[in-house]
């Protein structure tokens, strides 16, 4: 790689403000400038995927402090001096799929997460779309593991009893002039880079299987494999399945620095006391450029990028039955896979997302003008869609890398660290088969120090709680009649009863806030969004946990911590 030929391209966008060099087989982006766009741009212009080096962004935001990292306001010593086999940083899918199939080894396991929940960052703030890989090309770690991870789908949704609806994807073109253009390239798709299910549908076979698709649509690119899958639902159930084998789970719990001495992670120090592992996975999401500087193994950057996706209402849902999408030339989609619209396996239909470059790691404010501007696109893809059927939207924040590829690997000068970082979309889709490898990497890195042994009584199912508005109605009166809070209805839109909330509270991983209970079994998720249940959600939990209702949180930790019993040779959670 040639660094004065980076200088001179720097040079003459941002004259003298920015300057680049090689350090440590990493290409490192200083100076400062006036806005965030422009750092953006200027460390992606330095990005060369074939040296193997990573850009790394040291450039000064100016006028502008970065806002660090909420830290839970929870401080006791509850992990002080645990020594795990094994510390995993970061409880979303990446974190809680890697605990999952670690436990499949008889180790010492412990997941932290400074959040009050799993999957309350990126993993809870996504589409849930479960990517064919028809956008990736050949030779990146996402479309190496898109492949892998979308074929282990309809298994691990099997295993841990989530919902999983293989509802294929379309992606419509206007124009019949684009066809032979397209159709040479879903021959590279499928021949060259192994999407093999990747077909165009002409416009017959498009409006029978969709019909309120854009009328003008003369074909489309379709691929069966797409699926979806409720993103903190599936992150939860493997958290939960991975506690049932063993594992252990802290959240509130935030990570605030490291000791390293010889190149190897001596301590971690948390606000609940300072732990002792063997080995680190650096799950960290927005945060594990953070955590790799604490380390000592920073070799390559994040740039956080929001995305908002809207909600509607269930009476909308028949508007699109799959995945759907509008696809023309003139698209910039360099940094997004262009949002859609999916229909969810709550039979609700999800619009979005966008891409917004930001440097706040933490910032989930939904603007009015990303709703709209999503909108205006996806009305191109179905003419009846309506901002009046939306009940609720959300923002997410993706950890993306200047190469936006993932980063699997050992730690470069660090021993004992493994990095699972960049896993931004589709990191739904990917994190079974990354998951696998590095549980791989984990146990071949401690089998050089003591023999790793085989858990046996592993065990793969999730025994999941009964979901009544699944059932039929002899199913549902039979639950009734063996326990009357299974007849109690606190959630109309949702159809969910007293006894399901109390399932949540019980289960392996156990959330005692409104937005807890809201993830798990969804009181709240319907139209009224919590407008009629959650004061009746707030008594539920009130009676459960023995606590004035006014000391119910809706979200977020306070100072007091519960700490579950649990079965003998069973995990345990913190809260």
């Amino acid at each position: 790689m040639n660094v004065n030929v980076l200088q001179k391209k720097l040079h003459k966008h941002f004259g003298e403000s920015v300057s680049v060099r090689i350090e440590n087989r990493c290409i490192i982006v200083s100076g400062h400038l006036d806005s965030w766009d422009k750092i953006v741009a200027a460390c992606s212009m330095c990005v060369n995927k074939k040296s193997g080096m990573h850009v790394v962004n040291d450039i000064r935001l100016d006028g502008v402090t970065i806002p660090e990292m909420r830290i839970p306001d929870v401080k006791d010593d509850s992990l002080d001096k645990k020594k795990p086999d094994v510390l995993i940083i970061g409880g979303g899918i990446s974190g809680a799929s890697i605990a999952r199939e670690l436990s499949k080894w008889k180790l010492d396991i412990l997941l932290v997460d400074k959040e009050a929940d799993l999957a309350v960052q990126a993993s809870g703030r996504n589409d849930g779309e479960v990517h064919p890989g028809v956008d990736l090309n050949r030779g990146s770690l996402k479309q190496h593991y898109v492949l892998k991870g979308n074929r282990m789908f309809g298994r691990v949704c099997k295993e841990l009893s989530v919902p999983f609806d293989r509802c294929g994807q379309y992606v419509g073109f206007t124009g019949k002039w684009m066809y032979p253009l397209i159709w040479a390239y879903v021959w590279q798709r499928r021949h060259i880079c192994k999407v093999k299910d990747t077909r165009i549908l002409k416009r017959d076979e498009l409006f029978r299987r969709e019909p309120n698709l854009n009328p003008e649509f003369q074909f489309a690119i379709f691929n069966p494999s797409a699926g979806c899958v409720c993103p903190y639902g599936l992150t939860i159930a493997y958290g939960e399945n991975a506690v049932e084998n063993g594992a252990k789970v802290s959240l509130n719990t935030a990570v605030l620095g490291m000791e390293v001495k010889n190149a190897k992670i001596r301590s971690v120090t948390t606000n609940r006391g300072t732990v002792y592992p063997k080995i680190v996975i650096n799950a960290a999401g927005v945060f594990a450029e953070d955590v790799a500087k604490m380390a000592g193994d920073r070799f390559y950057s994040i740039h956080p990028r929001k995305g908002t996706n809207s909600i509607l209402d269930k009476k909308s849902g028949s508007l699109v039955k799959g995945i759907a999408s509008i696809k023309t030339l003139n698209q910039n989609t360099k940094h997004t896979k262009g949002g859609g619209i999916l229909h969810t396996v709550h039979d609700n239909l999800l619009v979005g997302p966008n891409a917004v470059e930001t440097y706040e790691k933490e910032n989930f404010a939904t603007e009015q003008g990303s709703i709209d501007a999503v909108f205006e696109k996806q009305k191109l893809t179905a003419g009846a869609l309506s901002e009046r059927d939306i009940i609720t939207y959300f923002t997410g924040v993706r950890p993306a890398t200047f190469e936006e590829d993932f980063v699997i690997e050992k730690g470069r000068r660090t021993k004992n660290l493994i990095h699972c970082a960049g896993i931004q979309s589709p990191g739904l889709t990917t994190a079974p088969a990354v998951a696998l490898d590095i549980e791989k990497m984990v146990v071949k890195e401690l089998s050089k120090s003591r023999k790793v042994e085989r858990n046996r009584d592993f065990q793969p199912v999730r025994k999941a709680a009964p979901v009544l508005n699944r059932l039929s109605d002899e199913e549902r009166n039979r639950l009734i009649q063996e326990n009357p809070d299974y007849g109690e209805i606190v959630c109309r839109c949702e159809e969910i009863s007293k006894g399901e909330i109390l399932d949540a509270l019980k289960s392996p991983i156990p959330v005692s806030t409104i937005d807890g209970i809201k993830k798990r079994v969804r009181p709240g998720m319907g139209r009224c969004q919590g407008g009629f249940c959650m004061p009746l959600v707030t008594k539920i939990i009130s009676e459960y946990e023995q606590i004035p209702a006014e000391k119910v949180r809706k979200a977020g930790a306070g100072s007091e911590i519960l700490l579950r019993e649990t079965k003998p040779g069973k995990g345990e959670a913190v809260s």
